[in-house]
């Protein structure tokens, strides 16, 4: 292992010693000073990823979160600057994470936090105004190849517990009394102006829009969802000022 390795493996493992060629200019001891440094490096990724989940935090308490952040930083180390981008891979880990295994919920309440934090950063769009999407499906000889584009900040996530539920009973101090957690949910996560926004939606409204993101046609995403209200889902999209454009399969 290189010295630079070596010196990376060991900041993000408190079970390794101090890499050996470590001098300290005043004489104080290196492996202390190395100490403080781990302490603080380790801190500021544990305190990054407490801020991109806090629902999830809140849901083991902060020691746990700590400990457990504390396990994932060691075969996790960042690979960009910016600590928004940092533990994407954490709802992957929690899923085999064995002490986590008492909160069934909490890996699919990560992947809902880590859609909330792209859908945030995700590229602006303008949307269609209303007029134009009206103009376009008032032309029924064109609906069976009209293809919607959506913004890029809109995800989703299907999970088989009330993830949106969860999620949302921690944004106003409630508990989780009344919910049924093992009642299978599905996300609509978009930004709406500088608002991230969340949305239980059903099951078919959630394979339609997978659909559209995929490049079907409306009439063909329409044909692989369960039925939904198609009106009702439109109408919540061209509100959240999520549709950006309408073409067909032959347009450039």
């Amino acid at each position: 292992m290189s010295t630079q390795a070596a010196f990376n493996a060991a900041l993000l493992d408190t079970d390794l010693p101090c890499p050996d060629g470590l001098c300290s200019a005043n004489g104080a001891d290196p492996a202390s000073r190395f100490a403080v440094y781990r302490n603080n490096v380790q801190g500021s990724l544990i305190n990054a990823l407490a801020d991109s989940y806090p629902v999830v935090m809140q849901l083991v308490g902060d020691e746990f979160f700590r400990a457990m952040a504390g396990v994932f930083i060691q075969n996790h180390p960042p690979r960009s600057p910016l600590m928004s981008d940092y533990g994407s891979e954490l709802a992957d880990f929690i899923s085999g994470f064995e002490p986590a295994a008492s909160v069934p919920y909490l890996d699919d309440v990560a992947r809902l936090e880590r859609l909330r934090t792209l859908a945030y950063h995700a590229a602006d769009a303008l949307p269609l105004s209303q007029e134009r999407i009206a103009t376009v499906f008032a032309d029924a000889d064109g609906l069976n190849e009209l293809r919607i584009g959506l913004h890029p900040s809109l995800y989703l996530l299907d999970s088989n517990f009330a993830v949106v539920d969860i999620w949302a009973a921690h944004q106003h101090d409630a508990t989780l009394a009344g919910i049924d957690l093992n009642q299978a949910q599905h996300a609509l996560i978009l930004r709406n102006g500088l608002e991230v926004e969340v949305f239980n939606v059903d099951l078919g409204i959630s394979q339609f829009i997978r659909q559209l993101k995929a490049g079907l046609s409306l009439t063909q995403a329409l044909a692989s969802a369960d039925a939904f209200d198609l009106g009702q889902t439109l109408a919540l999209l061209i509100s959240r000022q999520a549709i950006t454009h309408l073409h067909h399969k032959d347009s450039p």
